[in-house]
């Protein structure tokens, strides 16, 4: 399945030009364009899908197994001494392409990166209780 409007189904029909790094018949890994560290690519399933919650399981496992030698292979290339994996969900998240995509940025000590959010606290008994409607939601999907 392919969304005409999406560059990332553009990227991996070859409408645009990119530098790839991994293809296997189901993922694709490509340098990103605009990289916060030499190496970041971004790990994209051929399928075109929006989001994580809509993704059929079995291409995640596809972009799970893939994601183990890319990240091998940018940590070598690199020189990397660890790696951030990560992914948004929505526009509300930071997701700027609607399609499925995890970032691999490879690392190093004092890299100059940096990525802090203001954590906070739940009030007395609140947490236990959000986990459970969160259990609750997982056993009705």
């Amino acid at each position: 399945m392919r969304n005409p409007d999406c560059i990332f189904c553009k990227i991996i029909a070859g409408e645009i030009p990119s530098v790839q790094v991994y293809g296997d018949d189901r993922v694709v890994a490509f340098l990103d364009i605009n990289p916060i560290a030499p190496g970041h690519t971004l790990l994209v399933p051929r399928e075109h899908h929006a989001t994580l919650p809509e993704t059929p399981p079995e291409v995640l496992a596809a972009l799970m197994a893939a994601a183990r030698p890319v990240a091998q292979g940018l940590l070598a290339a690199t020189r990397g001494e660890g790696f951030n994996f990560f992914q948004f969900n929505g526009a509300c998240s930071g997701q700027e392409v609607m399609h499925l995509h995890f970032h691999l940025i490879p690392r190093r000590a004092r890299d100059g990166v940096s990525f802090q959010w203001k954590q906070g606290r739940y009030r007395e008994g609140e947490m236990a209780a959000l986990g459970e409607r969160i259990r609750g939601a997982i056993r009705c999907v």
